[in-house]
């Protein structure tokens, strides 16, 4: 017969239950102070997370992971906003070692390790009382997964150490390379034969995307000049461009608008963002034609405008240039902004003549029409979630569509009352006094 495990006296085993959770909590606080540490050097959160980084469905700033915890490189880059930081710590250096290789493919620059650290006492390190942590940091600098796309041919987008910057980082922007060109629209149109998909390829890397980056920067360098403060420091500015031989823009860098700034009300994200486009249209003369929402960012300044590759002049006919002409006329076509106003105009819900009019237009009407459609989703964005508070069934947020409709669907649409961004303003602000607490 078997005999079972020998007995262990009650007080034996709550004496190794308690020096466990005596080991856990020192192995705790030292990635406790190990982040802070790095946090402060390698500039951490701009506001508030919790212990663990966590933010109810939005994005982190900062996740810290050791060997128990889930510390997989790419769910990392899924939960962190563009910029968060990602810190794993772990007895084993060979198993830091692997997280920081796997970290590299996913999307991630190494700020600070693979290396170690001891416990520290008086803020000196006191190497032996403790075994050596290894770890790394490391922060999340491209938009995408390697690999992967997005039914839009963007650009190769990546943050970039510029000690200048008061972030030590700014934005890159590049045209990809035609090998990265060949591999996204062989997964896009797989059954095209290889000569086209090179043809292509060739076409996107040599015209259009130099074409489009030179334009964004001199847009760039236009609005600079014309938005006066505070609105200049709500758009990106540019730092260096470098040109190719035929002067085409080929590499541009820009400041890092990042989301970083304080929550604020659904009404007051609409009115900033009502506010920077009157702007835009009115004193910068400039219409910006792809105001997706993943094109707002909320910083320290307020709400702003990323993105400005498709922007043109208001007063520019794009079509006397030939390769700029085909190209805003397919971009006119397939956009996902002029697909939905076809779409919404096609089914009633858009009536008013000044929108109806832009359709496969440059137009400015574009920008207040696509504007008017985000106010009611601006949690759509993962990034912008803990920095809108949004209800849908508030009142707030039911008076919103209720201005959406009538923009869209007005009594009169051959007599719109919303004919520009100013207008949109001047009828948020009206939602704003209405729901003003009364003293």
């Amino acid at each position: 017969m078997m005999s079972g495990p020998p007995d262990i006296p009650l007080q034996e085993a709550q004496h190794e239950g308690e020096a466990a959770c005596s080991r856990s909590r020192r192995a705790s606080q030292r990635i406790d102070g190990l982040a802070a540490r790095l946090l402060r050097r390698h500039g951490g959160p701009g506001h508030g997370v919790d212990d663990n980084g966590r933010r109810p469905a939005a994005l982190r700033e900062f996740i810290a992971a050791t060997p128990d915890e889930p510390h997989d490189a790419a769910d990392a880059f899924a939960r962190l906003r563009w910029g968060g930081l990602f810190l794993f710590a772990s007895p084993s250096k060979n198993e830091v070692a692997d997280v920081a290789r796997a970290s590299a493919n996913a999307g991630f620059a190494l700020e600070a390790g693979p290396t170690f650290a001891h416990r520290r006492i008086a803020g000196l390190p006191v190497p032996f009382l403790e075994p050596r942590t290894h770890y790394l940091l490391a922060r999340k600098v491209l938009l995408l997964p390697p690999g992967q796309t997005t039914e839009r041919f963007t650009y190769d987008v990546q943050l970039v150490h510029y000690p200048q910057a008061s972030s030590g980082l700014i934005v890159r922007k590049q045209v990809p390379t035609r090998e990265e060109v060949i591999e996204r629209l062989r997964k896009k149109f797989p059954d095209v034969a290889a000569d086209v998909i090179n043809r292509r390829a060739r076409k996107f890397t040599e015209k259009v995307f130099p074409t489009f980056l030179t334009r964004e920067g001199a847009i760039l360098k236009m609005l600079e000049k014309r938005l006066p403060e505070p609105y200049s420091r709500r758009i990106p500015h540019v730092i260096e461009m470098e040109k190719d031989t035929r002067g085409l823009v080929c590499r541009l860098w820009m400041n890092w608008l990042r989301n970083a700034g304080a929550s604020m009300t659904q009404l007051e994200f609409c009115r900033q963002s009502a506010d920077l486009l009157r702007v835009i249209h009115d004193e910068g003369r400039v219409i910006h034609l792809d105001l997706r929402l993943d094109n707002f960012v909320i910083t320290e300044d307020g709400v702003g405008f990323v993105d400005f590759g498709s922007a043109v002049r208001d007063d520019e006919n794009v079509y006397q240039n030939p390769l700029l002409g085909s190209l805003f006329a397919e971009l006119m076509r397939t956009s996902q902004i002029q697909r939905m106003l076809s779409q919404m105009t096609l089914s009633g819900h858009v009536t008013s003549e000044i929108i109806r009019r832009s359709q496969q237009k440059v137009d400015k009407a574009i920008d207040f029409f696509y504007l008017a459609v985000q106010f009611n989703s601006p949690h759509a964005n993962p990034e912008l979630v803990d920095l809108i508070d949004y209800d849908p069934q508030s009142p707030q947020a039911k008076a919103i569509l209720r201005l959406t409709a009538e923009i869209l669907r007005p009594a009169d649409p051959a007599r719109p009352v919303f004919r520009s961004a100013a207008d949109i303003l001047q009828g948020i602000e009206r939602l704003q006094h209405h729901f003003k607490p009364q003293p």
